[in-house]
């Protein structure tokens, strides 16, 4: 059994969404820092995925900064998630433009955006992004 929830949906890259869902298990704090994590065996096993998959998905969350690998240890969630400086310009750049992008061609308002952004943000942080004071969860 894998330590955070994957249900995977045919038609999408099965890499994409296991890497999606160990990123917001690392983020929200299910996985917490110095946490095992499957191994490659593991992760193919237990998703039936190639295992040259699992690899990718591993390798993809080390190079993130989101794992690390210790010698005799294992694989385990990094003691320091923080993105870099050039993480963050690409998550704004990128992501935020495709969110805004899907929302005006489903016709959503900008205020309605900002409320599931923040309803959203409180549930994975247990931060309040429109209350600067709010504690974060992960600090």
């Amino acid at each position: 059994m894998l330590p955070f929830p994957v249900t995977l949906t045919p038609g999408e890259s099965p890499y994409r969404q296991v890497v999606y869902a160990a990123t917001k298990a690392v983020v929200a704090g299910i996985m917490p820092p110095g946490a095992p994590f499957p191994s490659v065996r593991e992760l193919s096993q237990a998703l039936r995925i190639n295992p040259n998959t699992a690899h990718k998905v591993v390798a993809e969350l080390v190079r993130n900064g989101l794992l690390e690998v210790l010698p005799g240890v294992g694989t385990v969630v990094a003691r320091s998630s923080h993105a870099s400086a050039a993480d963050r310009a690409a998550l704004l750049s990128t992501q935020v433009e495709q969110l805004v992008v899907e929302a005006l061609r489903l016709g959503v308002d900008e205020p309605t955006v900002r409320q599931a952004i923040a309803a959203r943000w409180r549930e994975l942080s247990g931060a309040d992004p429109m209350n600067p004071s709010s504690t974060d969860a992960h600090e």
